[in-house]
């Protein structure tokens, strides 16, 4: 996901003079496409992340489109003061990237697990949260972010995503993509989890099953409508997401149906809410966040004998 957010701001900044990436000394192997052909509007702020941020915010306020980018807490959490009074507040149009949201980053331990930040940054206001569901995804994100006004926060992967869609998609702000249809039930996936939902799609699909999926890569504003529409034609809702339980997207998609009074049998996979005091592959902290598959089936079971 993060070749393909820098090649195309590298794109758009051939066309827009106006835009600008800082980083937090990192994305070695990466950022330099950009660096080398826009150096005076590449910066590297250092291990300083809050100096990065307000930094951004006065280019921002001075008229640019600025980017930041760090990894997974470091340009969230470290500078979520900044974040709030210094861009949240005056609509400042800064765009902050974490790369290596979830679990990307597991084998460095908690300091590295990014698992609160959507919930966070979804809780500010004048905030947008994306977060792309595949490299596809990730390169149309881009233009999006640069032509919306105001902060925005982009949540990627590391590396090595694998691309769920197979040609082009539309990608709008604010409106989920579907990417497999179902009547029997639905998930819902944000960010690199999209990738397991379409294979819980496929193995559900071999006990009868027919399940929807949508790509939510937006968190806020969050799609509404497509979750009761959801409700209202599948019988069971089970979202995905690389976070803490807690305020993601779960609890996005539950506050709608919630409010709406939509009676659907609802669960999640997610990140139980507590420390983790080790370190492992992204692949096995996810086996613990739960088994969609089996969620699914046992949301229609209680369905079926309540």
């Amino acid at each position: 996901m993060r070749t393909a957010f820098i090649e195309a701001l590298t794109e758009l900044a051939a066309h827009d003079d106006r835009i600008w990436l800082l980083c937090g000394d990192l994305g070695y192997s990466v950022l330099e496409r950009f660096a080398q052909r826009f150096p005076d509007r590449f910066v590297n702020a250092g291990v300083a992340e809050q100096n990065m941020t307000g930094l951004a915010a006065g280019l921002a306020l001075s008229g640019n489109i600025v980017f930041t980018y760090s990894i997974a807490n470091f340009p969230t959490l470290r500078c979520l003061e900044q974040i709030r009074n210094d861009i949240c507040y005056h609509r400042a149009n800064v765009k902050v990237v974490a790369v290596g949201g979830g679990f990307a980053y597991g084998a460095q331990g908690y300091t590295h697990h990014g698992l609160e930040d959507l919930s966070i940054l979804r809780s500010l206001p004048e905030m947008t949260v994306i977060a792309p569901g595949d490299p596809v995804e990730a390169r149309l994100a881009v233009p999006a972010v640069v032509e919306r006004q105001g902060p925005c926060y982009v949540r990627l992967g590391k590396a090595g995503e694998p691309v769920v869609h197979a040609g082009p998609v539309p990608f709008e702000i604010g409106r989920a993509i579907q990417v497999r249809g179902g009547s029997d039930a639905t998930l819902i996936s944000t960010g690199g989890m999209l990738k397991r939902a379409v294979d819980a799609h496929e193995a559900l699909g071999t006990r009868g099953i027919r399940a929807r999926v949508l790509s939510m890569h937006t968190l806020k504003p969050l799609d509404g409508q497509a979750v009761l529409r959801a409700a209202r034609e599948t019988r069971a809702i089970v979202t995905l997401e690389e976070h803490n339980c807690q305020g993601g997207l779960g609890s996005g998609v539950a506050d709608v149906l919630a409010q709406a009074c939509a009676g659907v049998p609802f669960a999640k996979v997610a990140v139980p809410d507590r420390f983790w005091h080790v370190a492992g592959s992204q692949a096995y902290f996810q086996a613990m966040a739960g088994d969609p598959v089996e969620l699914v089936i046992r949301l229609l079971e209680a369905k079926q004998n309540p």
